[in-house]
C-alpha cells in the first residue's frame, strides 16, 4: 500500500525514498513499477515510491517537482537516501544498490543503452541520482525555475560543486539502465542533449531552491504500488 515496503524477515540497513516526477506517462509508470519493486525488494531495503504529479497543461518542471517530493517525503520518515528517478529508466544490474554515498551525491545512471552505455557528456547528472537529505539541503535542492527545457541537470551538477561537494558515479558495469521508448508522449523535454543554460547558477543557487519553494498541494493518495502527490 502506498508503494511502501520493508523486509519481513530482517531489519533493513537503509531507508530510501524513490521520487519520480510525473505527468501523464501511464505506460512508462506501469513498466517502471513492474521492474523496480522486485529489484528493490531483492536489495532488502525499506523504501517508498513517490510519484509527484504536476497538474495542468503548462511546461513540465521536473526539478521543482522533485523539490516538492523531497519536502513531502521527509514528512513521512527520516530517510537515509533520496533517489531521484526518471520514469523511463529501468536498472539492469541488481548490484546497483539504491543507497546513498556517505560523503557525496551519487550519480547512478552512469551507463544507458541509449548512449551505448557511456555518458553523453562529462558533467551529466541526469536519469537516476541518490542524495542524502543533508546533501540535498546543503546545495539548496534543485532550481525551481526550469520550465520544459531539461537544462536543470547541469545546474544541479554546478550546485553540487558550489556547495563544496563532488559527484561520485556508480561504475558503468553496475550503473546500466535501459531507456524505455514509446514515442507517444508529447511535451516531455529531452534531458539527454545538453541545452544552453539560461541561468547563472553561481549567482542564483542560494536564492532559488528549497528555501524559496512554493506550491499548492492538491492531494496525497496511497495507491497499491505508489504514493501519489498531486501539486499545482
Amino acid at each position: 500500500s502506498g508503494g511502501h515496503y520493508k523486509p519481513p524477515h530482517c531489519f533493513p540497513r537503509y531507508k530510501s525514498a524513490i521520487l519520480v516526477a510525473y505527468r501523464n506517462q501511464e505506460k512508462y509508470l506501469r513498466h517502471l513499477l513492474y521492474y523496480i519493486h522486485p529489484f528493490l525488494q531483492r536489495q532488502q531495503l525499506s523504501y517508498t515510491i513517490y510519484l509527484i504529479q504536476q497538474v495542468g497543461t503548462g511546461s513540465f518542471n521536473r526539478a521543482k517537482l522533485l523539490n516538492v517530493g523531497v519536502r513531502e517525503a521527509m514528512k513521512d520518515e527520516e530517510w537515509d537516501c533520496l533517489v531521484l528517478h526518471d520514469i523511463d529508466l529501468v536498472p539492469e544490474n541488481d548490484y546497483n544498490l539504491y543507497i546513498c554515498d556517505e560523503y557525496y551525491p551519487k550519480h547512478m545512471a552512469s551507463a544507458m543503452d541509449k548512449f551505448q552505455y557511456t555518458l553523453p557528456y562529462k558533467s551529466f547528472f541526469g536519469g537516476v541520482s541518490a542524495l542524502t537529505p543533508e546533501h540535498y539541503m546543503k546545495m539548496n535542492g534543485f532550481p525551481n525555475t526550469y520550465w520544459g527545457d531539461g537544462g536543470e541537470n547541469d545546474d544541479i551538477a554546478t550546485r553540487i560543486h558550489l556547495a563544496g561537494m563532488k559527484i561520485v558515479r556508480t561504475s558503468p558495469h553496475l550503473g546500466r539502465y535501459r531507456v524505455m521508448d514509446y514515442n507517444e508522449e508529447t511535451e516531455i523535454p529531452d534531458p539527454w542533449r545538453r541545452p544552453p543554460s539560461q541561468h547563472n547558477t553561481r549567482k542564483t543557487w542560494k536564492a532559488d531552491g528549497m528555501n524559496t519553494l512554493q506550491f499548492r498541494l492538491l492531494s496525497r493518495t496511497k495507491h497499491p504500488l505508489y504514493t501519489k502527490i498531486t501539486v499545482d
